[in-house]
C-alpha cells in the first residue's frame, strides 16, 4: 500500500505565523525555495520526509503532530451539520469537506458556530426550548457547548497544566495509599488550608471552600478517590491561578458563562493529571496492558477517572494509545465525550443504539466488550460498564451512568481485553455516529431517517423500519 500523503498547509501557515516568519524566511530555515513553501501552504504539494524532518529539527516539533490527521473531527462535525435540509442539494462531498477541514480549519469552525446558532434560534422559534428561553440563564447550554469544543479541538490535552500537575505529583512523592494524607498535608503547609471531612449539610454538596477561614469542607461520603480529586481541583485554583487565566484568555470565549465553566473544567483536568501523573500513568498502562481495574487500584482512582485519563494521553513525543471515552446517562444522553480517535460523537442527538454502552446498564458490575465497525470502515474494540454514584445513605443522592472506552482495532493487541478475541475472524457489529447522518440503509434500530437521503414508503410491503432509504 502506498504511504499516505501528508498535506499540512494550515498547520504550516499557523507555525509560520506563530514565529512571525515570512515564506522566504521559512524557506531559508528549511533549505527549500520560497515557491515550494507557497505550494506546501496551499496544499498543492504534500510534505516530504525531508521537509518534515527539517520542520521537526528547526521548531522542535513532534513528527506525529505533522502526520496525524487532526482534521477528522472537523470533517465529522461538518458532515453532520451540512446534512441538514436547510442546505438543500448544495451539500459538499466527503473530499470537499476534507479539503476545507485541512486547508481552512478556521472557516470550518466558523460554519459550525453559525450552524449551532441557527439550530438554537430555529428551535427557540419552534417552541422546542420555550422553557429554556423563559429562563434568564438560557445561554448556559451554549456556554457548555463552547467549552466542550475548547477541549475537543485541543485533543483533550492541556500541556502546561498537565506538566504542572506532574511536577506537583513528583513533589508529593511515591504513588500509593498514603497520597491523600500527603495532599492534605501539602494544603496545610503550603496554603494554610485546613481540609475537613464531614457529613453534608446539603444532600448533593461535594465540596465548599471558605477563602476567609481557609477551610475546605469535603463530603465524607465521597470515595477516597473522589476526595483526592476534589481537593486537587481546589488546589489548582490556588497554585495555578496565573496559568488558568492565561489559558482562559487565549480561549477567547464568547458566552459570559463559558469562562467559569472552563475554569472548572481545567481545574478538573489538573486534578486528574495530579492523581495520575503522565509518565507514571503511561508506563503503568503499558505494564498492566490497559487493565483499567488494575490502573484504578495502583493510582487510587475510579474506573471513570482512569478511562477519562486514558483519553488525554496526547503529549507530543510521548503519545499513548488513542482512546475515545464517553459517559452516558440512563436516558441515553452523552454527558461526557472525548476522543483521540477517528470516531467522533454526534454534536446533536443521542448515540447509536447498537453501541454496547447502552447494554452496560443491564450488565451492572461487568466490563463488556464489543467489536464494532463504523460506516467509514474503521473498526474498534469497545469496552463498556455501568456504575452508581452515591452520596450518603438510603435517602442519599444516587446517579447512574454507563461508560464507554475504546480504541481502533490496530491498537487492540496492546489491551488485555483482546487476548481471547480472534480479531481477524470475529464479526464486527455495525454502529454509527448518529441516525441523523448514518449511511447504513438496513439498520433495524434506526430512529430517524438520515437527513442527507430521501425515503420512500412502499404501500405493499412493511419492514421493521417503516420506510426505505434512497
Amino acid at each position: 500500500m502506498a504511504p499516505k500523503k501528508v498535506f499540512a498547509g494550515a498547520r504550516l501557515r499557523a507555525l509560520r505565523a506563530q514565529h512571525s516568519l515570512t515564506q522566504a524566511e521559512l524557506a531559508t530555515r528549511l533549505d527549500i525555495s520560497a515557491s515550494y513553501v507557497n505550494q506546501l501552504e496551499s496544499n498543492q504539494r504534500p510534505l516530504t520526509a525531508s521537509v518534515m524532518v527539517a520542520l521537526a529539527q528547526s521548531f522542535n516539533l513532534d513528527l506525529s503532530s505533522l502526520t496525524s490527521d487532526a482534521s477528522d473531527r472537523l470533517v465529522v462535525d461538518l458532515r453532520e451539520a451540512l446534512a441538514d435540509p436547510v442546505f438543500g442539494d448544495a451539500v459538499p462531498n466527503l473530499q470537499e469537506l476534507k479539503t476545507v477541514a485541512t486547508s481552512a480549519p478556521d472557516v470550518a469552525r466558523a460554519v459550525l458556530a453559525l450552524y449551532g446558532a441557527y439550530r438554537k434560534t430555529t428551535e427557540t422559534l419552534a417552541g422546542m426550548d420555550a422553557a429554556l428561553a423563559r429562563d434568564p440563564q438560557s445561554n448556559v447550554q451554549t456556554a457548555y457547548e463552547e467549552v466542550r469544543d475548547f477541549f475537543h479541538y485541543a485533543d483533550n490535552y492541556i500541556d502546561p497544566l498537565d506538566r504542572a500537575a506532574e511536577n506537583l505529583a513528583d513533589a508529593l512523592g511515591e504513588i500509593g495509599p498514603d497520597r491523600l494524607r500527603r495532599l492534605i498535608q501539602h494544603c496545610a503547609e503550603r496554603h494554610n488550608m485546613r481540609v475537613v471531612l464531614a457529613a453534608p449539610t446539603h444532600g448533593d454538596r461535594m465540596t465548599e471552600f471558605d477563602r476567609n477561614s481557609r477551610e475546605l469542607w469535603i463530603n465524607a461520603h465521597l470515595e477516597p478517590s473522589s476526595q483526592f480529586f476534589q481537593i486537587a481541583a481546589v488546589l489548582c485554583g490556588l497554585e495555578q491561578a496565573a496559568l488558568l487565566e492565561s489559558l482562559l484568555d487565549a480561549a477567547a470565549f464568547q458566552a459570559p458563562e463559558a469562562r467559569p465553566i472552563a475554569r472548572m473544567g481545567l481545574a478538573n483536568y489538573f486534578a486528574g493529571a495530579l492523581q495520575m501523573p503522565y509518565r507514571a500513568f503511561l508506563d503503568a498502562a503499558a505494564q498492566y496492558r490497559f487493565d483499567i481495574e488494575e490502573l484504578a487500584r495502583v493510582f487510587g482512582a475510579s474506573l471513570e477517572q482512569v478511562a477519562h485519563r486514558l483519553s488525554t494521553m496526547q503529549r507530543p513525543r510521548e503519545r499513548g494509545v488513542p482512546f475515545f471515552f464517553a459517559r452516558v446517562d440512563a436516558a441515553g444522553t452523552i454527558t461526557k465525550r472525548h476522543s483521540a480517535t477517528a470516531l467522533q460523537f454526534a454534536r446533536f442527538g443521542g448515540a447509536c443504539p447498537l453501541w454496547n454502552v447502552h447494554q452496560a446498564f443491564e450488565a451492572h458490575g461487568q466490563i463488556i466488550r464489543q467489536l464494532a465497525e463504523t460506516p467509514d470502515g474503521k473498526q474498534y474494540l469497545c469496552l463498556a460498564w455501568s456504575h452508581e454514584k452515591r452520596l450518603g445513605g438510603y435517602r442519599g443522592v444516587t446517579r447512574r451512568y454507563a461508560y464507554a472506552l475504546g480504541c481502533e482495532i490496530t491498537h487492540a493487541g496492546k489491551l488485555i481485553y483482546a487476548d481471547d478475541l480472534d480479531l481477524t475472524k470475529a464479526p464486527f457489529d455495525p454502529i454509527g455516529i448518529s441516525c441523523r447522518i448514518c449511511e447504513r440503509r438496513n439498520c433495524p434500530q434506526r430512529s430517524v431517517p438520515p437527513l442527507a437521503a430521501g425515503i420512500s414508503v412502499p404501500p405493499d410491503r412493511r419492514s421493521v423500519v417503516p420506510y426505505e432509504i434512497g
